[in-house]
Order: C-alpha cells, then structure tokens, then sequence
C-alpha cells in the first residue's frame, strides 16, 4: 500500500466531491480511486465517508484526517517545488480561472511576460465571467473583479478598479450632455446584465451621498467589450471599468460624463482556497500581478485629467 498516494487520492475525492469526479481529475481509472479508498480506510481502521446512492459525506474522522492529510500533502509539494527551484526555473500547472474582458486585455500580457521569465510553468486558463467553484473544478487560483464578500477563501488584492460612465460625441451632440444622474431616465443607457439589478446604476454625489439612479436599459449584454463597441457606435450611454474603455476615452471615440460623481469601488483580487498551502507557482505569480499592478493602473491613465464637458 503506497500511504502517500492513498491520501492523495482522499484529498482528491473530498475536492472533487465523489469518486468518479476524482478518477476524471486523477485521469486514472475509477475502480484505481475505490481501491485505494478501501485501503486507506482498512489501514486506519475507520470509516472516511458516509456514502449513499447520491453523494458522499465526510464523517467526523475523515474531515479530521482530511484537515491534517492537506497539511502534509501540501508540506511534501512544497518541499519538492522548493529543492526543484533551488536547482532551476519553476516548473509544474497553473489552472486559473479569469474573467474574460480582464483576462483578454489584461492578463494576457501579463501571463505572457511571467511565461519568459518562467517557461517551465504550463498555464490552464478558463476565460470565463461566471464564478468558479475553486476547489471542487481544480482551480489553483481565480482573477475576481469584485467587492470581496466574507469567504472562506484567501484574496490577495492586485489593482483597484474605477468605473467611468461614458458616451460617443455622436451621441451626445444628438442626444444632449446629462447634468445629473437623475437626467439619465432619459437616455439610451447600455446595460451589463450579470449583476443583480442592472436596471439601477449606484452613484455617489461629491459628498459620497449614494444616489440610486433607475435608468431604461436600451441594450443589454454579458460582456463588457460588447457594451463598449456599441457605446462608440453611438447606441447610449455606458457605464464601465476604465480598463475596458481606456483607449477609446484617450482616442476621443467616448467622453466620460458626469465626471464629479464616482461609483461602487471594486478591486481586482487573486483568490485561492486557504485548505492547501500556497504553492510557490501560485506564489510567484500572484506576486508578479501583484507588482505588475502595484502602482496606479495604466489604464486608469484616461481619468486623471477628464472633466463634465456641457
């Protein structure tokens, strides 16, 4: 009985959720996972799971042993990586999830620059807005744009986010420059529809008084760069993070609006679940983002010198 790659394969099945789920991300076979389960639990003399017909459940031993298997597994991996880069590069997967106008804009150029310095690093990236479940889809870590709720995850924060509302001069030479936000149930707004009640936009008066402003969605769509492009083409008014809409603000092709005012503050974050140690590869690239985005944004470059045009 191999011990180590028993508890392996018990941490394996505790994140993955079942054994067939563990044998597809162990690329073995599923009898193999059973087998070894049976083993493990033969040896210590306890029941790990409580299993029915629809779902496994740890018992009170198994997410002890659980708890103290991830410590040791995660001490050996650490030792591995950290003898294998005394003697050379980094080496090994990163599977990380990122949200997909951040990721394609930002991310990667980043990811190609960390990729130069550290070739023996293998990036598996899910370019994707939804929320990833970390553990139970495999992920090392994920890129949110977030107001970071209370989680049982690890964030470390990258860059702050600043959202510009903006318009084409088309559109407001035709449709008139807003003065409020109140003035805005009067526009053409484009809306981003995976947030919860996209049918208000929250803004915040130069005192920090919060104005929920009820708007008429004339579009809307799940993707940032979408939003953006129909907003150059003179379709309405947007509101969006500057790192989307930087470089059409710089060329002219949109004019931020409402310049005194500010809205919700949101942060680009790493986040990582804190049941395993954090991997040197994980390690060394969230502080490469870290100090890649250290000082003020480039993209928020566009916003330090707008002002209300009326």
């Amino acid at each position: 009985m191999d011990r180590f790659e028993n508890m392996n394969t018990f941490a394996y099945i505790v994140e993955a959720g079942s054994i067939s789920a563990a044998a597809d991300r162990m690329d073995v076979a599923k009898s193999v996972i059973s087998r070894r389960l049976k083993e493990l639990e033969a040896h210590l003399g306890v029941q790990l799971f409580h299993r029915t017909t629809r779902q496994m459940k740890l018992t009170d031993s198994g997410r002890a042993f659980y708890e103290q298997s991830v410590r040791i597994l995660a001490d050996i991996l650490e030792a591995e990586h950290a003898v294998s880069q005394f003697h050379g590069a980094l080496k090994g997967n990163l599977k990380v999830a990122v949200p997909l106008s951040f990721g394609l804009m930002h991310l990667g150029p980043a990811i190609t620059a960390f990729l130069h310095t550290h070739p023996g690093i293998k990036f598996d990236l899910d370019f994707n807005d939804r929320q990833v479940d970390l553990l139970a889809e495999g992920f090392d870590l994920a890129i949110r744009i977030a107001s970071l709720p209370d989680s049982s995850l690890i964030a470390r924060h990258l860059a702050p986010i600043q959202a510009v509302m903006c318009a084409s001069p088309a559109y407001l030479e035709h449709m008139g420059m807003p003065q409020t936000p109140e003035e805005l149930i009067r526009h053409r707004c484009l809306a981003y529809n995976l947030i919860s009640n996209s049918d208000n936009w929250h803004v915040y008066d130069p005192a920090g008084q919060l104005i929920k402003t009820r708007i008429t969605p004339y579009l809307k769509a799940s993707n940032g760069e979408f939003l953006r492009d129909a907003a150059v083409d003179g379709l309405g008014i947007v509101l969006l993070p500057a790192f989307i809409v930087y470089r059409e603000i710089e060329h002219g092709a949109l004019l931020p609006i409402l310049t005194e005012y500010h809205y919700s503050q949101l942060a680009a974050y790493a986040i990582y679940p804190q049941t395993r140690h954090l991997s040197q590869r994980v390690r060394a690239f969230v502080d490469f983002l870290s100090k890649r985005f250290e000082v003020m944004p480039y993209w928020d470059s566009c916003l330090r010198h707008t002002k209300n045009i009326s």
